[in-house]
């Protein structure tokens, strides 16, 4: 009965590692074209008072200015 079990446990594990690699074999390629095709992150732009570099999605843009802060928008201004 200990063999049974011990060739039912092995038959798991084998489909398992076979199932696995053959999972992984295919992703490999298609996360290769997916990464060329697309571009990660944001573009970057700089804070034209104090120079600190951020996210356009977190920048104040002002008479084609950037800005990290409203403050530093109105000390420009000046």
């Amino acid at each position: 009965m200990s063999k049974l079990i011990f060739l039912f446990i092995a038959g798991l594990v084998a489909y398992g590692l076979i199932r696995s690699y053959l999972r992984r074999d295919g992703r490999s390629d298609a996360d290769a074209d997916a990464s060329k095709t697309k571009p990660s992150g944001e573009n970057m732009v700089r804070c034209q008072h104090c120079g600190v570099h951020l996210p356009v999605s977190e920048s104040l843009l002002s008479q084609g200015n950037y800005f990290c802060s409203n403050e530093h928008r109105l000390l420009h201004d000046k």
